[in-house]
């Protein structure tokens, strides 16, 4: 188990691969661990370095008081570079991560080689979404997590992929029951809060899109926003719902491994 220290508390990561390889941060959605990319290890520690963390408020990082913003969620990624004496590194991320990513590619591109945003959009959902969804977390703990657990199988995964994959629905969905209700219910501002869309213009650097057609919680039409409002930025869609990067599987592996190699 490996943490960085930040000034609240601590930020946990994973690094595997070869040591003198290229770095890849992946950024997990809201509501899991680093986890979620256990499919993509496989093949991504082929070629990179790749290094994975739980966002602050999810598995065992620092929960600090709420509410957080994404440039706060993108100053950790910072800082965890910094720890690590990482200067430049590719960034994936997905849903809350892809948001993440979007921040790092406005705000600090120096310190990426590309980037690649995944199931996300330049703004998420409607205050009428996320604040029933803060109150209702702060207000019944963990009982609301796993309510939440049991209705987010239907917007991650397609029906059909959840009852041919029970098992690997499951382990995914369990760590939404497992997360910190305050740390939720602060990340969740953080999304609501949200909003790239005047800003998607400043990213320069080299940018991949990744969409699900299923995906009723950022749609395709959010991707193709992003790529619409990027110089040279490639998109690629899949037949997923939100988690596509579980439900395309290698597929997906496949697509963001071209994207990097040639970057």
């Amino acid at each position: 188990m490996a943490f960085v220290q930040l000034a609240e508390g601590e930020l946990h990561y994973q690094l595997d691969g070869p040591a003198n390889a290229p770095v890849l941060v992946l950024s997990n959605s809201l509501g899991t661990d680093l986890h979620m990319w256990d499919a993509q290890m496989a093949a991504f520690t082929e070629h990179f370095r790749v290094l994975r963390f739980d966002t602050r408020g999810h598995g065992q990082s620092l929960v600090t008081p709420g509410p957080y913003s994404i440039e706060q969620l993108g100053h950790d990624v910072l800082a965890l570079l910094d720890a690590l004496h990482i200067e430049r590194a590719h960034f994936c991320g997905l849903s809350m991560g892809g948001l993440i990513g979007q921040w790092l590619g406005i705000n600090a591109g120096e310190r990426l080689n590309s980037l690649v945003v995944c199931n996300t959009s330049a703004k998420i959902g409607e205050l009428s979404v996320w604040n029933p969804r803060i109150e209702t977390v702060l207000r019944d703990g963990a009982a609301a997590m796993v309510a939440l657990r049991d209705a987010s199988i239907a917007r991650w995964f397609t029906p059909d992929f959840s009852a041919a994959n029970p098992t690997a629905a499951k382990q995914i969905t369990d760590m939404l029951a497992a997360t910190s209700p305050e740390g939720y219910a602060a990340n969740c501002a953080a999304v609501r809060d949200a909003d790239f869309r005047d800003q998607l213009g400043s990213i320069k650097v080299p940018l991949l899109v990744i969409a699900g057609t299923e995906d009723a919680v950022t749609p395709p039409s959010g991707g193709h926003f992003i790529q619409e409002h990027v110089a040279g930025a490639e998109y690629a869609e899949f037949y997923a719902a939100h988690l596509s990067n579980v439900q395309a599987g290698a597929a997906f592996s496949e697509r963001v491994l071209a994207f990097l190699l040639a970057h």
